[in-house]
């Protein structure tokens, strides 16, 4: 009576979690195509959903979006069929989380409706889980990758505390734990990220970096109670002076 239990809480718990990046419909078996390929998904995998997730196998670090070492590290050690996780995967990666409000991607709507004292806005709150990142075989051979080494060796222990950043700002958003640089074009950084605003455009005060790292909004994490106040000052000051330069 135990494993129809743990279905249903897995099933449950990822989609509410939203686990991985995207895909196509919905529905139908990991192995309803060919035979999966565990290196194209591993590549798939990297470029597409690393950012988001911890995956200790792929070497990513993402912190968006869960741990996936973790979200399947307890069923591992139950000796959970592999077959069963990668059909949970499949399904996540099919369905998504939620339509990404497109508007959210203008720099524009976001510093009109996503910055104090909107910062609340519904529209900037969306799910951050898209759709149709990965289709077909392709999806099929990132649920076989994902499943074939998530939570194999257990939880994540982390390699990094964010008090170990210290309080200088530009360490801070370089580093993988904060993730900064992934998300945002910042020259002088060195980051080219797309997935949040352009600060480079943007130039925005320290006090409204303060506030975006305190409060999060959109697909971007708060870090209020992660980066102390000094920490968050510290990023703040270096990305207000650095924007645009």
């Amino acid at each position: 009576m135990k494993r129809p239990h743990r279905v249903g809480a897995l099933g449950a718990g990822l989609m509410v979690a939203a686990l991985l990046c995207a895909g196509c419909g919905t529905g139908g078996a990991a192995n309803a195509g060919g035979p999966p390929d565990l290196t194209n998904g591993q590549t798939l995998f990297t470029q597409k959903c690393g950012f988001c997730h911890t995956l200790s196998a792929a070497g990513t670090t993402g912190t968006v979006g869960p741990d996936l070492d973790n979200a399947f590290a307890g069923d591992v050690s139950e000796h959970y069929p592999q077959s069963s996780i990668e059909n949970v995967v499949l399904d996540q990666i099919r369905l998504g989380s939620g339509q990404i409000n497109a508007d959210y991607t203008s720099n524009k709507y976001f510093v009109e409706h996503c910055l104090p004292p909107h910062s609340n806005s519904p529209k900037c709150l969306q799910p951050t889980m898209p759709g149709n990142l990965v289709t077909g075989q392709d999806a099929i051979d990132v649920a076989a990758y994902v499943a074939s080494v998530a939570g194999q060796n257990g939880y994540t222990t982390s390699a990094g505390s964010f008090a170990s950043l210290g309080t200088n700002g530009e360490a801070i958003f370089k580093s993988k734990l904060a993730g900064c640089a992934g998300c945002h074009t910042l020259s002088a950084a060195g980051a080219t990220g797309t997935r949040g605003p352009n600060l480079d455009q943007l130039k925005p005060s320290a006090a409204v970096v303060a506030h975006q790292v305190m409060v999060g909004g959109g697909i971007m994490p708060a870090f209020q109670g992660k980066l102390s106040p000094a920490q968050i000052q510290a990023v703040a000051n270096y990305v207000s002076s650095s924007a645009g330069k």
